[in-house]
């Protein structure tokens, strides 16, 4: 919804947006606003963020576990370090103005600010995380987690290793990184650019056009072949001939044993020199996939092409039900008011979670700044946060979800003229509580009636009350209670207060099925 407000502003503000307006205004002026985010970004707030940040948690974990360390670059970059990297989608790229002299866009991926950072600070090897937005200046489908500003969570390791080591490694990062989530229905979608640059070449494609041709073809899984086809022919100065070639091969998908059977007992691809050293890294591969028990999960897919321009080895996306378009899209798309709409009715969430090698993107950068050559191999793979989250989110536990984390809240109970509300009395419960690691609230009034002091609590979705009744308090005595509909009418226990953080910790830990906590277990899908 969209709300618009009228703001009663002081004469100097508009001398400062216009000096040459031709007549102030003699007292205020009103200025009015639409209460409302730019297209294709939203405001996050209560339980959306208590389980984004439990995604982020879960994430950070795993990269931790694989050995990363994190850094952070700057949310614009100089325009000149991203021209040239995404192909076809440069056009999605946010530029800037001039500011100083510098033309700078937004960064598109955590790809290529990496490639700029460890090509600056002449890095030989790293395995580094990143969590962090970024900015695409896309068609917004906001239902599917498809926006123009999203989180991506990006794992990399750099430097030469052995071949296909860090690249099974990564597999098995994208694989734990989606069931720790709770997303068990999914496909790890591969191909390998040398693989796919050998077959166009076999086919007869000339160099210069190897990438508008890998573009098209990644369009394959949400467009017809006939459709694809035509854009390569029809747009793209193909033969009928060049193109039904590459068909017969694109169409390929299977198990990484079963393809690559396939593709190495071809006589026309075996000449292939690319191809070749393409094969033979799946080949070594398939060793890695089998000890890191992820092969199930992959599925050897030659349509997949990853439009960017710097991939050059493997590449790879996951995939689930929801990633593809509903049926009807097209004409669900026709129907569509225009471009400016929200285009979730007639698109899918996409690649849940995406990655590739790409060997020579830090040695462009080296070389683009005059410094020596340095050849600094790479792999990662990013998680698309705003996709995943609209996966989870579709689970039915996220109703259970409270924004905040309070575990106890502390209430005074009492009444007389002499009595007071036990304000001070009920901090220095909380500051215990607090100390000990444990979340805890309090209603900030001196003397707050019972009714205001529960409804608070159960606006805080805290578990557990501890409560200080005037004459128990003086006889070092707190009640401990659950709270809850279900237990409106149980008094609790009275406890010792010297033993208050020892008896609310059993009591927490009690209180989850298995010791597991509801975002837990929403993140986990349990």
């Amino acid at each position: 919804m969209i709300r618009r407000v009228t703001l009663d502003l002081p004469r100097r503000f508009f001398a400062k947006m216009s000096q040459n307006s031709a007549a102030a205004p003699t007292k205020t002026s009103k200025l009015q606003v639409s209460l409302k985010t730019p297209k294709g970004t939203k405001d996050w707030a209560d339980a959306d963020m208590v389980i984004r940040e439990a995604v982020f948690s879960t994430l950070s974990s795993l990269f931790k576990r694989h050995g990363g360390v994190t850094i952070d670059t700057p949310v614009f970059e100089l325009k000149e370090i991203l021209a040239g990297k995404y192909g076809e989608d440069s056009k999605l790229i946010y530029d800037l103005k001039d500011q100083g002299g510098e033309l700078c866009s937004l960064r598109y991926d955590l790809t290529v600010p990496f490639a700029r950072y460890v090509a600056m600070n002449n890095i030989s090897a790293i395995k580094r995380y990143h969590i962090a937005k970024v900015y695409r200046r896309d068609q917004p489908a906001m239902t599917k987690g498809r926006m123009r500003e999203f989180y991506q969570c990006d794992f990399d390791i750099a430097g030469n290793y052995e071949s296909m080591v860090p690249d099974g490694e990564i597999l098995s990062i994208l694989v734990e990184g989606l069931t720790g989530l709770g997303i068990k229905d999914f496909k790890i979608k591969l191909n390998h650019r040398k693989i796919l640059d050998g077959i166009f070449q076999v086919c007869g494609v000339k160099d210069e056009d190897v990438r508008k041709i890998s573009s098209a073809v990644d369009k394959l899984d949400k467009t017809p072949w006939e459709a694809v086809k035509k854009e390569m022919t029809e747009e793209k100065g193909q033969t009928e001939e060049t193109a039904d070639k590459i068909g017969e091969y694109v169409k390929l998908n299977g198990s990484l044993q079963e393809i690559h059977s396939t593709l190495s007992k071809d006589p026309v691809l075996s000449t292939n020199e690319l191809a070749k050293q393409g094969l033979e890294e799946i080949a070594s591969l398939m060793n890695f996939t089998k000890a890191f028990g992820v092969d199930s999960y992959i599925s050897f897919d030659l349509s997949l092409a990853r439009g960017l321009d710097y991939y050059t080895g493997l590449i790879y996306e996951a995939v689930t039900a929801a990633s593809a378009p509903p049926e009807g899209a097209s004409e669900l798309k026709k129907k569509a008011k225009s471009e400016e709409d929200d285009a979730s009715a007639y698109v899918g969430v996409g690649s849940i979670a995406a990655g590739g090698r790409y060997d020579n993107l830090v040695n462009m950068f080296s070389q683009a700044s005059g410094r020596k050559s340095n050849q600094i191999p790479c792999v990662g793979v990013s998680f698309g946060v705003e996709r995943i989250f609209s996966l989870i989110k579709q689970r039915h536990a996220s109703a259970a979800i409270k924004p905040t984390a309070t575990q106890v809240f502390v209430m005074a109970f009492g009444g007389g003229k002499d009595w007071t509300g036990y304000l001070p009395e009920r901090m220095k419960v909380a500051k215990e509580l607090w100390k000990a690691g444990i979340e805890a609230e309090y209603v900030y009034k001196s003397k707050a009636n019972p009714r205001k002091q529960f409804e608070a609590a159960e606006k805080s979705g805290a578990p557990l009350a501890v409560i200080l009744g005037k004459e128990e308090y003086l006889e070092g005595k707190l009640r401990l209670k659950r709270l809850g509909q279900e237990y409106a009418d149980d008094d609790g226990e009275l406890i010792d207060a010297d033993d208050v953080v020892k008896i609310v910790k059993q009591k927490l830990l009690s209180l989850h099925e298995d010791g597991v906590d509801e975002v837990t277990r929403l993140i986990k899908g349990i």
